[in-house]
């Protein structure tokens, strides 16, 4: 999979795409992340990429110019062009899914007030991480790097986990424990040094629907269904 990041800070990215599994999916070639500086596309001498908004209002908006052009430079036939944007719709895991299927994906990083509506006519869709408002995309793009890249082919060093976490089926993990067997006092649940697996896969989805329901019932189609 490749990635390319449109972005006014393409620094914010660099200790992050070295780190853990990203770094060694990049070094295995499994990845291809590149960043683009927006600056690169604007065309007066002073690189501007903001302007005051039409019809007054506070702060700036990133101009349709550059982002334009950055992006019908980036960007191939196959390519799924996202804004990242606090209107968008949520990221989920589902979606997550499905981006994680696709051979290119660019990521267009607003700031300010936000971009030109203009630039609408070159991106595919918007996402949003959040219900909350960040300084920027680059944040973001980098959870969606995150969340998509270890659902590629490879990138997981044991691919088996991704069928339990969380989100995986509309349901919490269940929790988790390692040694040692007694901390401070608090043991681990008898049923998990027991050897029955079976047992043991039924307490784990026993305790992923609870947790569910008392954490995210929302997720749950039927709060009272064990599906």
């Amino acid at each position: 999979m490749r990635i390319d990041v449109l972005t006014l800070f393409p620094e914010f990215f660099s200790g992050f795409l070295q780190a853990s599994l990203l770094g060694k999916a990049i070094g295995k070639g499994l990845l291809t992340i590149e960043l683009h500086q927006i600056r690169d596309w604007s065309t007066n001498k002073h690189h501007t990429v903001d302007d005051t908004p039409y019809g007054g209002g506070h702060g700036m908006v990133m101009k349709v110019e550059p982002l334009v052009a950055a992006l019908e430079a980036v960007a191939r036939p196959a390519s799924r062009r996202i804004l990242l944007s606090a209107r968008g719709p949520r990221l989920t895991q589902a979606r997550a899914k499905e981006l994680a299927t696709l051979p290119h994906l660019v990521l267009l990083c607003g700031r300010y007030e936000g971009v030109d509506e203009r630039v609408a006519d070159c991106i595919d869709e918007e996402v949003c991480i959040g219900d909350y408002v960040l300084s920027g995309g680059e944040a973001g793009a980098l959870v969606l790097i995150d969340a998509v890249s270890r659902l590629v082919p490879g990138v997981l060093g044991n691919p088996g986990s991704l069928e339990t976490e969380s989100f995986s089926e509309d349901l919490l993990e269940y929790p988790q424990y390692t040694r040692p067997e007694v901390f401070r006092g608090k043991g681990v649940p008898e049923i998990l040094l027991s050897g029955n697996h079976a047992a043991i896969d039924e307490w784990r989805r026993e305790q992923s629907i609870e947790r569910t329901r008392q954490i995210r019932p929302d997720l749950m189609k039927d709060p009272g269904e064990k599906r």
